[in-house]
């Protein structure tokens, strides 16, 4: 079991990470960051993209959708946004942004994944 500061540096270790943030669903504050620096300002990114989650949910309840969300892609011109819900803390999510023509979107999804499975928070 991996604890949310290793988990952030296994982020970052993959292919083209610009970023990477744990946050808290319900706050929209972050649990740990790593990265960004210039490219990204990752507190902003933690706070936007739990508005993005909350939109989600909301549209999935409007629907009747007895689901769980289990990552959201948005694909911008030069980077790849990765939002990966926990499946085992349900109010949060790992946020990762990637350099689009630095990185394996597949292999990137997956790496996220196992990372997931060995966080302990």
């Amino acid at each position: 079991m991996a604890n949310v500061k290793e988990s952030l540096a296994a982020c970052m270790e993959i292919e083209g990470a610009i970023g990477a943030a744990l946050v808290d669903v319900k706050s929209g504050m972050f649990l740990g960051t790593a990265g960004g620096g210039d490219h990204l300002n990752m507190e902003v990114a933690a706070a936007g993209n739990t508005e993005v989650v909350r939109a989600k949910m909301k549209i999935m309840s409007s629907l009747g959708l007895k689901e769980n969300i289990e990552d959201i892609l948005i694909t911008l011109g030069t980077q790849y946004h990765i939002i990966r819900m926990l499946g085992t803390q349900g109010n949060l999510f790992m946020y990762l942004a990637l350099h689009r023509d630095k990185s394996n979107l597949a292999l990137a999804r997956h790496k996220l994944s196992e990372i997931e499975a060995n966080l302990k928070t």
